[in-house]
C-alpha cells in the first residue's frame, strides 16, 4: 500500500515547514553559497557564502495543493563572494536553520529559482521563485 495525502494534508504539511522560518521577532534570511547541498540542515554549511538576503515576514503565502510559494525576498546587493550559485539555507530571525535546497536558473530543477547562478562579489543577487512541496505520494 502507498500512502496518499489529501490536498488538504499536503498543504497543511508545507506550510508547517515554510512557518517555521517566520520564527523569532523579525524576518528571516536565506543564504546562497556555491557547491553542492550538504547531507542535511543539520549539517555544517559547505560552499562559499555568496550572499545573504532577507525574507518577507511572513515569508511564505498559505500553500495550495501542497505548494508553498515565497512572498518576495529582498535581494542582497552586494555580493560577498564571487561563484557559481549552486543551493541555499534558509533561517528564522533567530538565526536556527529550517530548510535548504537547490538554487537554480528557470527550468534547471532547482527549488529556488534565481535571476543568475554566475554571481560576482558586490553585485547583485535576486531570487525569482521560491517553493516547497509536499508530494502527493
Amino acid at each position: 500500500m502507498v500512502t496518499r495525502l489529501s490536498n488538504a494534508a499536503r498543504s497543511g504539511s508545507a506550510n508547517g515547514v515554510v512557518d517555521l522560518l517566520d520564527g523569532g521577532p523579525g524576518p528571516g534570511t536565506v543564504q546562497i553559497r556555491t557547491g553542492a547541498q550538504p547531507a542535511s540542515v543539520g549539517t555544517a554549511a559547505t560552499g562559499t557564502l555568496l550572499g545573504t538576503l532577507t525574507l518577507s515576514d511572513p515569508a511564505f503565502a498559505d500553500a495550495v495543493n501542497g505548494v508553498a510559494t515565497a512572498n518576495p525576498i529582498t535581494g542582497d546587493t552586494a555580493a560577498d563572494a564571487t561563484g557559481t550559485a549552486g543551493w541555499f539555507r534558509g533561517f528564522d530571525s533567530t538565526g536556527a536553520a529550517v530548510i535548504d535546497g537547490a538554487c537554480s536558473l528557470a527550468g534547471d530543477g532547482g527549488e529556488m529559482i534565481l535571476d543568475k547562478v554566475a554571481v560576482i562579489a558586490g553585485g547583485a543577487i535576486n531570487v525569482t521563485s521560491w517553493t516547497v512541496t509536499q508530494p502527493a505520494g
